[in-house]
């Protein structure tokens, strides 16, 4: 009969293993969600200059992984998140405007500006017209703004989106592309809506089993969003090296407009710096990848309408990036 001593000795030595194991395993989860930037450019490089390494992988993927991704949203929220909507209506319904206004005229007049093809056009609007995305949670926390804000803005502008993007594409594309507007309702409750309603869900009658999975749904959330990324270039590869600088132009200028005039309509209002930060990052950077379901789903007759999506989802990690930065040694002067 083995020595209790030593029966305790050994459970002690894997306990501490197992502890150990869990902290790297998390260290490594938290580098892949905070480097997400370097993460998404290596997988464009590769999808890139390598197509077969992601084309293998059928488009119909995308919807599937940005579901995924909206499960992890809502698997992070709960109801008291909200109550920012409530108690601070003010600074909510300054960002949406922002957010449903300055976007999207702003990429319908940068396509008239530049002259964009009816396709790519399309593309660039659709990404206006869509709502913030889940990384402008991350980025606003970067960058010291008010993230119970973002989170609420993400919230909100998401629960709309099925209302008011296929309605702003149908006044924007509309006279140039037929536009299916309860096709795309109904797909953005499905992939959108739904999977947050059920991460919420989750996150209410299953705490203790979310409690050990949210710290690595930030990890998760990355890897389905390069995924995503690798796809639409893989199989856009053509396409995207065929594209003309003014795609590239388009889509830096669109977000870079975003960022800023979302920060002058809050510094306008009267908002403090933490929430025009906030409501900057939340304008400027969009959830291209439900741009790019959109566009592969009801506009696949376009195929160049997803590329836009895909540079945008590339460049707005990075600028984001920057832009935290910027913004929180501004905000500290």
């Amino acid at each position: 009969m083995p020595n209790f001593l030593t029966v305790l000795k050994q459970n002690e030595y894997l306990c501490s293993e197992l502890y150990l194991r869990i902290i790297m395993d998390y260290k490594i989860a938290s580098w892949i969600a905070s480097h997400i930037t370097l993460i998404v450019v290596a997988v464009t490089a590769v999808a890139l200059f390598a197509p077969s390494s992601f084309s293998w992988i059928g488009t119909g993927a995308i919807t599937p992984m940005l579901g995924v991704v909206m499960f992890g949203m809502g698997l992070t929220l709960k109801p008291s998140d909200f109550k920012p909507v409530l108690m601070h209506p003010k600074e909510i319904v300054i960002g949406e405007l922002a957010q449903f206004i300055i976007m999207p005229f702003v990429a319908w007049m940068l396509c008239r500006l530049l002259n964009l093809s009816p396709e790519l056009a399309l593309g660039v609007i659709l990404v206006g017209c869509c709502p913030g995305g889940t990384a402008s949670n991350v980025i606003c926390y970067l960058a010291k703004g008010d993230v119970a804000l973002s989170v609420a803005m993400t919230g909100v502008s998401t629960l709309l989106a099925p209302f008011a993007t296929p309605a702003l594409v149908l006044l924007l594309a509309g006279e140039t592309v037929d536009v299916d507007v309860f096709g795309m309702f109904i797909s953005i409750v499905q992939v959108v809506i739904l999977p947050i309603v059920v991460g919420l869900a989750v996150n209410h009658y299953f705490q203790s089993l979310t409690q050990k999975v949210t710290p690595y749904m930030p990890m998760f959330s990355t890897l389905a969003i390069a995924a995503i990324i690798g796809i639409i270039v893989s199989h856009n590869a053509q396409n995207i090296i065929g594209c003309s600088l003014l795609v590239a132009v388009a889509v830096i200028l669109h977000n870079l407009l975003g960022l800023s005039l979302g920060y002058v309509a809050s510094m306008l209002m009267g908002l403090p710096p933490e929430k025009r930060t906030s409501i900057s990052i939340e304008v400027g950077m969009q959830n291209s990848g439900l741009a790019t379901s959109l566009a592969t789903t009801h506009f696949a007759i376009f195929p160049l309408a997803a590329v836009p999506g895909a540079i945008f989802s590339v460049w707005h990690n990075f600028s984001g990036s920057i832009a935290a930065q910027v913004l929180k040694r501004w905000n500290k002067k």
